[in-house]
């Protein structure tokens, strides 16, 4: 009789538990979906700041940490994923029709695939990072202009060349004239770099200044 109490009761404080643990999960998932809207101007660093003031002090803190321009930040992840925090690669298609695998493991702000995101994680000591996080991802980012540097000695403010080796790694970066659509991708993120910088002319002492957080 004790015996089958026990078990019971085994069995019931699972269920507590399993149900905590989906409640928890849940209230996670809704704050990161919550806070991680895509920004009404994707095309104006000021902007996006100023509707994202929390993603200012990330990159800030990144530029500071691996000396990763922030304009550079943001044109990566602009290219990369539109600052859509859940942006996967297309499946490819049977026949034109049927959708299949996707072309990688790509995934979050930065499109990172798993095996660098990994080594990106074992590095840093980062363990608990994750691709849908964007303090994480750039931080990712920034760690990644870093490593460019020091394998390919490329500038940390070569915005053409830093984004070709982002793009085809340290090992394909050689080949990238091969690829015009590739070398057009640069060059778009080169501009747009550019762009977020006289942007940020204007309002960083501002954002630097404001003591308030918008999700």
């Amino acid at each position: 009789m004790i015996k089958t109490k026990i078990h019971i009761y085994l069995l019931y404080s699972k269920k507590v538990i399993r149900k905590k643990k989906l409640i928890f999960c849940f209230l996670i998932l809704l704050v990161v979906s919550g806070c991680s809207s895509i920004p009404k101007n994707t095309s104006n660093a000021c902007s996006i700041f100023s509707e994202k003031y929390f993603w200012f002090k990330n990159a800030l803190a990144t530029e500071k940490k691996w000396g990763a321009p922030i304009e550079l930040q943001m044109a990566i992840i602009k290219r990369e994923s539109s600052f859509d925090w859940l942006a996967k690669p297309e499946r490819t298609k049977i026949f034109k029709v049927i959708p299949w695998k996707r072309p990688s493991s790509s995934f979050g702000y930065s499109q990172a695939v798993i095996g660098t995101w990994n080594m990106y994680k074992q590095d840093t000591g980062n363990d608990l990072a994750l691709r849908i996080r964007f303090k994480d991802s750039s931080d990712f980012i920034g760690w990644y202009i870093h490593q460019t540097n020091k394998k390919l000695r490329i500038s940390k403010k070569d915005y053409y060349r830093q984004y070709l080796a982002y793009h085809e790694g340290w090992g394909n970066y050689k080949n990238y004239k091969n690829k015009t659509n590739v070398v057009s991708y640069a060059r778009e993120v080169s501009s747009q770099a550019r762009k977020y910088k006289r942007q940020l002319k204007k309002c960083k002492s501002r954002l630097g200044r404001n003591k308030f957080i918008f999700f």
